[in-house]
């Protein structure tokens, strides 16, 4: 139906020029735009998906440190824990939206059961601690999921510094008394502690719909 529409819009346009009117360009453009073929290979597809998970990932994670901060600095730690477990996945939710996209922090050592991982998140998760385990650097990762209709994007998430230990550092030695208890009210299911600085924490699962990077390319 499309070839035999681009076919009668040709056979008008020429036509037209052979009675010498004046093609309009407007419709000339439009019959070159649909014409158009756009070629794009899957490395094109994985690395651009690798670029926007990269970016994605990031803004999550600012999104979570920023509002986390202010409320260590409004409520201290104690606080914190509680603002974690209300706005934490509300926050992740709010960068889903925004990109399209489905973005969650997964781990075996989770502290939230809703941050387990899934059965397509299991073995990448496996091969992150596997590389940690054996000193090899990780990197951030593509594959296809869904019978190749969405990308996950995969990458290392790791303790950065001293102000993560005090949830989920040593119980007393890092973790106060009343955080630890705060800790143990709101996630009796918690695996989260004994964290040192370094250490891998799970990693961020992005869930990305294969024609929404195609449109970016």
């Amino acid at each position: 139906m499309i070839k035999s529409l681009l076919f009668v819009t040709l056979v008008f346009i020429l036509m037209s020029c052979g009675s010498g009117k004046k093609v309009d360009k407007e419709i000339l453009d439009e019959v070159n735009k649909s014409m158009e073929i756009k070629r794009v290979n899957e490395v094109d597809i994985i690395n651009k998906a690798m670029e926007w998970g990269d970016e994605i990932s990031l803004k999550a994670q600012q999104e979570l440190m920023s509002k986390l901060q202010q409320a260590i600095e409004e409520k201290g730690v104690p606080g914190a824990v509680e603002f974690c477990n209300v706005e934490a996945l509300p926050s992740l939710q709010k960068v889903s939206e925004a990109f399209g996209v489905n973005v969650r922090r997964v781990s075996h050592d989770f502290r939230n059961p809703s941050d387990q991982p899934t059965a397509d998140e299991e073995q990448l998760l496996l091969a992150y601690e596997y590389n940690e385990e054996h000193d090899i650097k990780s990197k951030a990762n593509v594959q296809e999921v869904q019978n190749g209709e969405q990308l996950l994007y995969t990458k290392a998430i790791k303790i950065p510094g001293a102000l993560c230990l005090q949830c989920h550092g040593e119980p007393k030695a890092d973790i106060s008394e009343e955080t630890l208890q705060a800790i143990n009210s709101l996630y009796p299911e918690d695996r989260a502690k004994g964290h040192k600085i370094g250490d891998l924490r799970g990693m961020w699962s992005i869930s990305i719909p294969k024609k929404e990077v195609v449109k970016k390319l």
